[in-house]
């Protein structure tokens, strides 16, 4: 299996990608260099045939004379040619020298030529030195785009080497925010995802330390009671009553324990359900059907069981088991605790940014100084084991929405339970 190397890939493309770059304007600005030679080269033949053919109308000279005229290293002569030239200007080389030729015209008539040729031997050589000392510089510069790609690799995982250091030193014994100060700001988001998923580590530790304290707690109760009824009972002979009403006693708190059993092993179930493969669903006509479900319990109460909502349709992506164990208990516990001959609302708001599920009951209202999405927190008389909303929380958790529960403010008795759904889903469709 290839292994990936983030440090490798940048290194290598920046590498690559500056050598490329300075390949490209080294040769550039050779062949401008070059060209700008050549053009002063023909540029100046193109003078000296212009003065020749000036000189050479107004007097008679001969073509030795024209040697005298132009520049050194230049030789001149005047040729007859039976075809035109396709270009004025040709290079050759002889030898180990090399020329460069133009031909000027001088007589349509007889179609003779001014044909000046020049030994180019200099400026060749000057452009080979110009090519070696961009090759040493070229050869330089790719020696410091290693040493700065190496620089800057480093600096650019410095902050991902100090995120992975932070984070080896934790456990689920110390757990600590990423501080951001010294962060580049392009790592802020790493940053504030990572501290989210530790707050939300933390909060999970520590719901599962209150509920396996509370679990102790509650088995121990019921435990120790029936331990003492039936030691007390068994301290001298007593009637057959007395013996029935420690059994009956007995298979009370063995059935408390079997509730509070249930509720534990649902909660396992529902951590499952975290792993559960996100589906598509629509909010709306799912909340409808679980509406008219849940009607069948309400009638036995006689409670009006109603639900609204502002849009028709609203696909959801997210797991349907966790979603359900939210509605459920929420339902569930407004039933329960709302009197007969009352309603109960469930009503879906879809807004820019979010959606808003909300059950409103008209029971007595709860007391909102007491944390009852904590594990063993029971409302009321009712009997339970008080885990309903602790298995409501961590799914609200596992999906990324946020729930509430919180008194009425229309001057009614009752409360309301709010569920917030971000529109953006925390999993993507694949």
């Amino acid at each position: 299996m290839h292994v990936k190397s983030i440090y490798k890939q940048f290194h290598q493309k920046l590498v690559l990608a500056t050598s490329l770059l300075i390949l490209i304007l080294s040769a550039i600005f050779y062949g401008y260099t070059k060209s700008t030679i050549f053009d002063e080269i023909q540029d100046s033949l193109y003078k000296d045939a212009q003065l020749i053919y000036k000189i050479s109308k107004s007097t008679n000279v001969d073509t030795r004379s024209f040697n005298i005229i132009t520049h050194s290293g230049i030789n001149v002569d005047i040729v007859k040619l039976e075809h035109i030239p396709q270009s004025a200007y040709t290079t050759f080389k002889v030898k180990d020298d090399h020329y460069m030729q133009i031909l000027y015209l001088f007589n349509p008539a007889t179609n003779e030529y001014i044909k000046i040729v020049k030994n180019i031997n200099s400026s060749l050589d000057m452009l080979n030195k110009i090519f070696n000392n961009l090759l040493l510089i070229s050869l330089g510069g790719l020696l410091m785009v290693v040493f700065y790609a190496f620089t800057v690799s480093k600096t650019l995982l410095r902050p991902i080497i100090q995120i992975t250091n932070k984070l080896s030193n934790m456990d689920e014994n110390y757990l600590s925010q990423i501080k951001k100060d010294n962060l580049p700001i392009e790592f802020h988001p790493l940053a504030n995802s990572i501290n989210s998923l530790m707050t939300r580590i933390e909060t999970n530790i520590k719901f599962k330390k209150e509920l396996f304290i509370g679990v102790a707690h509650e088995l121990k109760t019921p435990l120790a009671v029936m331990k003492l009824k039936n030691e007390v009972t068994l301290m001298k002979p007593r009637d057959p009553e007395k013996y029935q009403e420690t059994m009956k006693l007995t298979i009370e708190q063995i059935n408390d324990m079997n509730k509070m059993i249930t509720s534990i092993l649902d909660i396992g179930r529902a951590e499952g359900a975290q792993f559960e493969k996100p589906e598509e669903i629509d909010l709306v006509q799912y909340l409808q059907r679980k509406t008219n479900d849940y009607r069948m319990l309400s009638a036995k109460k006689k409670i009006i069981l109603t639900f609204f909502s502002n849009v028709n349709h609203h696909e959801v992506y997210l797991q349907p088991t966790l979603i359900n164990q939210i509605i459920q208990n929420f339902v569930q516990n407004a039933i329960k605790f709302t009197p007969d001959d009352k309603s109960i609302a469930i009503r879906l708001n879809k807004a820019k940014d979010s959606t808003t599920i909300t059950i409103t009951d008209d029971g007595q209202g709860i007391d909102e100084s007491i944390d009852l999405f904590a594990p063993f927190k029971r409302m009321g008389k009712e009997s339970g084991a008080g885990l309903g909303l602790f298995l409501a929380k961590n799914a609200a958790d596992a999906i990324g929405a946020t729930i509430t529960l919180k008194n009425r403010t229309d001057d009614k008795s009752g409360c309301v339970a709010t569920i917030t759904l971000p529109n953006k889903p925390r999993h993507k469709k694949d």
